[in-house]
């Protein structure tokens, strides 16, 4: 146990120094382009639209648009070091060594889920220059925030362990998440949808995701948060277990 610890800490060092060493890559961007949708949509087009839910518009898309920095930092960032590894042949050394499939994959989880919640943090901090957001429950906000982290770190890993070259590590985020991460009620609540969009939008597993860490921040939110934080669980306890069954196997990563 005390030898998988070990590992389990390296391989996470590892990750967690690659992202603060080029701090400029990992965790600038996201900061940038998340204040550009601040001024944008908060400052411009929030001060045409008033209220949202009794909030302002600005405050109601603050939380949104943390949990949009987080999902696409956890995600980009897991992806994109695991199949470095395999495309440099570094992951070859972990495969053929003691270390168990449970310990490299939490390693690289724990690295995407320090990008993930480290740029999720800064765009906080970057929100408190437009908009004073109150804190309703900070156990409900960080609980998603964790979650929602793992979760991405985790498909993160499954796109870079199927991904055969660069360009495959872009085409999940490109036509997937980014899609379900707009239409996941970031800009808009979707209780402004006829009753028919609004069950649609309840298949997209983002609206449980955004909600409940908005309802961490304002005490509001369009779904049951308690279903929200389930289905989290639900969905790390399947990720998991299908990365250690493609380990396992060896599918993508045994050539």
């Amino acid at each position: 146990m005390r030898q998988n610890f070990i590992s389990l800490q390296s391989i996470a060092r590892k990750e967690i120094n690659r992202i603060f060493r080029i701090w400029i890559q990992t965790l600038v961007p996201p900061v940038i382009t998340i204040s550009l949708y601040f001024i944008i949509f908060g400052s411009f087009i929030g001060s045409k639209l008033g209220e949202m839910n009794g909030y302002s518009y600005m405050a109601y898309i603050a939380p949104g648009l943390i949990m949009m920095a987080i999902i696409t930092s956890s995600y980009s960032n897991t992806v994109s070091s695991f199949f470095s590894a395999k495309f440099q042949r570094n992951i070859e050394e972990l495969l053929v060594s003691p270390t168990p499939s449970w310990v490299i994959i939490l390693g690289y989880v724990a690295g995407g889920m320090t990008r993930g919640l480290s740029v999720g943090f800064l765009v906080s901090i970057v929100s408190l220059f437009f908009i004073r957001v109150p804190i309703y429950s900070f156990f409900y906000a960080s609980l998603f925030a964790i979650l929602t982290s793992f979760v991405f770190s985790l498909a993160g890993m499954i796109n870079g362990i199927f991904a055969k070259k660069f360009d495959d590590i872009s085409i999940i985020p490109t036509f997937i998440i980014t899609p379900l991460t707009y239409l996941g009620g970031v800009f808009y609540s979707i209780t402004l949808l006829p009753d028919f969009w609004q069950t649609v939008s309840k298949i997209n597993p983002i609206v449980y995701m955004i909600n409940g860490f908005r309802y961490g921040f304002l005490g509001t939110s369009d779904i049951n948060v308690y279903i929200g934080a389930g289905m989290l669980v639900l969905f790390s306890i399947v990720l998991f277990s299908v990365n250690l069954y493609l380990f396992k196997k060896g599918i993508g990563i045994r050539t």
